[in-house]
């Protein structure tokens, strides 16, 4: 089953998740919704997926990072952003830690907020404890593109998208134009552009 992707202005986007129980979490109920997640992320296709973004309040987020998701990016630039492919795993009433608050800067965009992208800093390195789909306790240490991934959905299951706290002067239209434009920008070529337009 794929559901839909609810949009900016519906009230499960603008609220904290619950977290979910371990009996929740192991529950026919709970596994076939992570399946329908599963789907509805690959169909879209993002790199993540938070509960809420399916009109859903639990602390649940499933996360998958392809590498022909970026197979448009230059080696060299693909390096600078450190991004490469994630494996699928869920993520559920995750607890982040900051172990490298240096921002990273770059646009961002959403499955909930489809018409725009806009630069949004991001801290370098993070922790996750959270547990799994088995209700087990797990910890990713993530840097560069999968820690912004990991920020961007915890997040989403506080109530919060990046528009809410991003500044508009450097949002750009969602088109393939402006993606392929920007897709191999350096850091620095990002950094100029948004003191530039946030001067």
């Amino acid at each position: 089953m794929i559901k839909e992707i609810v949009q900016c202005g519906h009230p499960a986007l603008h609220e904290a998740a619950r977290p979910l129980s371990s009996d929740e979490i192991l529950s026919n109920e709970i596994q076939a919704l992570i399946e329908t997640m599963k789907n509805t992320l690959r169909a879209a296709p993002g790199v993540g997926l938070a509960a809420p973004q399916i009109g859903v309040s639990l602390q649940l987020a499933v996360i998958e990072d392809q590498a022909a998701y970026s197979a448009a990016m230059q080696p060299h630039i693909r390096a600078e952003r450190e991004r490469h492919p994630v494996d699928f795993h869920v993520i559920i009433n995750p607890v982040l830690t900051v172990l490298d608050n240096t921002k990273l800067f770059f646009f961002e965009g959403c499955l909930s907020v489809k018409e725009c992208l806009r630069i949004t800093p991001r801290n370098h390195k993070v922790k996750v404890e959270c547990l799994n789909e088995r209700a087990e306790p797990v910890t990713l240490i993530a840097e560069g593109w999968y820690a912004r991934i990991l920020q961007h959905e915890i997040d989403h299951l506080h109530g919060k998208l990046y528009i809410d706290f991003t500044d508009e002067r450097v949002q750009i239209e969602n088109t393939l134009e402006n993606r392929q434009k920007w897709i191999n920008a350096s850091r620095d070529e990002i950094l100029k552009y948004y003191q530039d337009m946030t001067k």
